[in-house]
C-alpha cells in the first residue's frame, strides 16, 4: 500500500473535484484533473486561477505559493494518465454504473499499491470496492462543499478496507489542514446522514402548507443559529442529489424519516433542481445563481390579516429565566410591564435578575445608564396576577405544564380586561388546550420566545383554529416593536423549531447506541460539516435530557412516526439522573460550579 501520496488524480472536475484539486494543488501534491469533458477541465483550470488570486489578494497565500500550486495542476480527458498516481479520488455522478465503471478502469491502469477513494456521500463502499480487483486498497473520503473552506473529511471504512489505506488517507487529511472522522460504510455517513432527515422533514412540512417557505428557513436560521434554512440548503445542495441520497439512506434503515418527500420528486422530476436549475423551492436570478428573486410565492412585506388592537402595557406571568428575559425584551422597546409571580419576593428576584442583565449590557457598551434606568422604571413587580387588570397584553412564561398553565390561563380570563390578547410560550404543547381554559379562546395565541430571549430573534407565532385575526394581527405588530422576527406556523406539536431540530438529535443519539460512531466524532462533524454552532450532543446536554425527552414524547404521541420514538439510551440517562449540564452529568461530564 503507497502512503506517500505525492501524487494525485482527481476524477470529475464539477464544482467538488474542482475544490478538493485546489486543495491538494495548494498542500503541494502533484495534481491530475481528470474529466471526460473539455469544458470542465478548462472550468476547473479557470476556478483554481480566480480562487487563488483572490486568496493572494487576501493575503492567505502568496503569489509564489499561486504560481507554485497553479503549476502542480493539469488536465486530461483521459483516466489512463492517473497510472502514476498513489491515490485516485473519483468525484464522478452519483451512480453505481458510473462510479463502479471508473474504478474497474482504473484496476487496468494504476499500480496495486495505489488508494483509490470514492467521494460518494449515498452509496455503499463496500459495493463499490467489491467490484474492485483490489477491495482492501478501496475507501471513501467524503469532502464537503466548498471543499477549501469546510474542514470536515469523512473516512470511510469498509469490511474490506485495509487499515493502511485508511491511515495514509487520515495523514493525508490532517496535512490538508481538514478533520478527519472515521467512519463505517452507511448512506449518509454521519454529517448527512442526520443532516438529510432534517431537510427531508422540512421539505415534507413545507408540502404540508405547514409553513412558509421564507418563515421555515428563517425559524431553523435565528431559533437554532444555522448558517441556512434548510430549503435554501436543498436548493444549494440540488434537490435531485438530496433526493438521490434519501432513497439510499431509506433502502437501508426502512425510516418514514429518510422517505424522500414527495415534492423532492415533484420539483426534481420538473427539473427545478434548485440553484443550478434556476428554480427550486426559490427562484434564483439565473441557472447557477445564487440571488433569490421574488416569484408567484413570495409573501408580501407584512402577512398579517387586518389592522391589530391597540398594545401599551404587558403582563408577564412568571419569575424564571425566561419570564424576566421576555419582560427585560418589552421594557427595552418602551412597552410599560407588570412582571407578576407567585410572591412578591420571587417576583423582586426576577426584577433583580433583569437589573444585573441590564447592568451588564452597560458595562460591554451595548446600552447608556439613562436607557437602563428607563427601562428597569418600566418594569413593576408584583405578587399577584391581580397586577394584569389593565394590561393590554399577557404573556404566560412559567413551567412547561399543561395543567399548570390552564389553571393560570383561566384565572387570567378573571383577571384581565375584555379584548386583551392572552399569549402563552409553550414550545410543544398544545395552545388551543391552553386556549379552552379561558371563556375567549379567540383571544389566545402562542408566542414562543427563544432563550435567551433578549439574544434571540425568534418569535414562533402559533395561532389555532380558534384564533381571531385581530390577534394575529397584534401580536405580528408586537414582534416588529420589539425587534423580533415573527414566523407564523400552526398550532400542533414542536411548531417548527421543535419538530425539526428534536428528531435530528435523535437519531444523533441512535448512532452512538448503534455504536456507528463516537459523541466526539458527531459533534465534530455536524460543526465541521454542516456550520452547526454546536454539536448535537453539546446542545442536548445545555438544553436539558429531561427537556429533551418530554418534547421527544410529544413528537411522538402526535405524529406516531415509530422513527419519532425516543431513543432508549436518552431515557436511560434522563432515569439516571444524568440530565446535562445541569446535573453535572449527560451525555459527558462536567465540573461542578
Amino acid at each position: 500500500m503507497d502512503t506517500s501520496l505525492s501524487t494525485i488524480a482527481v476524477v470529475g472536475l464539477g464544482t467538488m473535484g474542482t475544490g478538493i484539486a485546489e486543495v491538494l494543488a495548494l498542500a503541494g501534491r502533484e495534481v491530475i484533473g481528470i474529466d471526460i469533458s473539455e469544458a470542465a477541465a478548462l472550468g476547473a483550470v479557470a476556478s483554481l486561477e480566480a480562487s487563488t488570486a483572490r486568496a493572494v489578494g487576501r493575503g492567505r497565500i502568496t503569489e509564489q505559493e499561486r504560481t507554485d500550486a497553479l503549476a502542480r495542476f493539469r488536465t486530461s480527458d483521459d483516466l489512463r494518465t492517473a497510472a502514476g498516481a498513489e491515490l485516485v479520488i473519483e468525484v464522478v455522478p452519483e451512480t453505481y454504473e458510473i462510479k463502479q465503471q471508473v474504478f474497474r478502469d482504473l484496476d487496468a491502469i494504476v499500480s496495486p499499491t495505489a488508494i483509490l477513494a470514492t467521494g460518494t456521500n449515498a452509496l455503499s463502499v463496500t459495493r463499490l470496492a467489491a467490484e474492485s480487483q483490489h477491495p482492501e486498497r478501496v475507501l471513501g473520503l467524503h469532502f464537503f462543499n466548498p471543499a477549501p473552506a469546510m474542514k470536515l473529511v469523512e473516512v470511510v471504512s469498509s469490511v474490506l478496507t485495509a487499515p493502511p489505506a485508511v491511515e495514509a488517507v487520515t495523514a493525508l487529511a490532517r496535512e490538508l489542514g481538514k478533520e478527519p472522522v472515521a467512519v463505517g460504510d452507511r448512506p449518509g455517513f454521519v454529517a448527512d446522514g442526520l443532516l438529510f432527515g432534517y431537510l427531508n422533514q422540512a421539505a415534507a412540512m413545507y408540502e404540508a402548507n405547514y409553513a412558509s417557505r421564507e418563515d421555515i428557513d428563517a425559524a431553523m436560521k435565528l431559533g437554532c443559529g444555522l448558517p441556512m434554512g434548510p430549503l435554501a440548503l436543498l436548493d444549494l445542495i440540488g434537490i435531485d442529489t438530496a433526493r438521490t441520497v434519501l432513497e439510499a439512506m431509506y433502502a437501508e434503515s426502512h425510516d418514514r424519516l429518510h422517505a424522500p418527500a414527495p415534492v423532492l420528486g415533484q420539483l426534481s422530476s420538473a427539473g427545478l433542481t434548485g440553484r443550478k436549475a434556476g428554480r427550486g423551492f426559490y427562484t434564483y436570478d439565473a441557472p447557477g445563481g445564487q440571488a433569490v428573486v421574488p416569484d408567484a410565492l413570495t409573501p408580501a412585506a407584512d402577512t398579517a390579516s387586518g389592522a391589530g388592537r391597540e398594545v401599551a402595557s404587558v403582563g408577564v406571568a412568571g419569575s424564571g429565566t425566561m419570564a424576566s428575559g421576555i419582560a427585560e425584551v418589552f421594557a427595552k422597546a418602551g412597552y410599560d410591564v407588570v412582571l407578576a409571580a407567585r410572591s412578591q419576593e420571587k417576583a423582586d428576584v426576577a426584577k433583580g435578575r433583569i437589573a444585573k442583565s441590564l447592568e451588564r449590557s452597560v458595562t460591554k457598551g451595548r446600552l447608556t445608564a439613562g436607557a437602563r434606568d428607563e427601562t428597569l422604571a418600566r418594569i413593576t413587580a408584583a405578587g399577584s396576577l391581580d397586577a394584569f387588570a389593565e394590561v393590554d397584553l399577557a404573556v404566560e412564561a412559567v413551567a412547561e405544564d399543561l395543567e399548570i398553565k390552564q389553571q393560570l390561563f383561566a384565572a387570567l380570563d378573571k383577571v384581565c380586561r375584555p379584548g386583551a390578547v392572552l399569549a402563552t410560550t409553550t414550545s410543544s404543547l398544545p395552545v388551543v388546550a391552553i386556549a379552552r381554559a379561558t371563556a375567549r379562546p379567540e383571544d389566545v395565541i402562542g408566542m414562543h420566545f427563544f432563550n435567551p430571549a433578549p439574544a434571540m430573534k425568534l418569535v414562533e407565532v402559533v395561532r389555532t383554529v380558534l384564533t381571531a385575526d385581530d390577534v394575529h394581527a397584534t401580536v405580528r405588530a408586537v414582534c416588529a416593536r420589539i425587534r423580533k422576527h415573527p414566523v407564523d406556523c400552526g398550532d400542533r406539536a414542536g411548531f417548527i423549531v421543535n419538530a425539526l431540530l428534536f428528531p435530528y438529535l435523535n437519531n444523533a443519539i441512535k448512532m452512538v447506541e448503534e455504536h456507528y460512531a463516537s459523541l466526539d466524532d458527531i459533534d465534530a462533524a455536524m460543526k465541521l460539516g454542516g456550520g452547526y454552532p454546536m454539536g448535537p450532543f453539546e446542545l442536548l446536554d445545555v438544553v436539558g435530557l429531561d427537556v429533551s425527552l418530554a418534547i421527544e414524547k410529544v413528537l411522538h404521541k402526535e405524529f406516531r412516526d415509530p422513527g419519532l420514538a425516543p431513543a432508549p439510551l436518552l431515557e436511560h440517562l434522563v432515569a439516571a439522573g444524568c440530565l446535562g449540564r445541569k446535573t453535572g452529568r449527560g451525555f459527558r461530564e462536567y465540573a461542578r460550579r
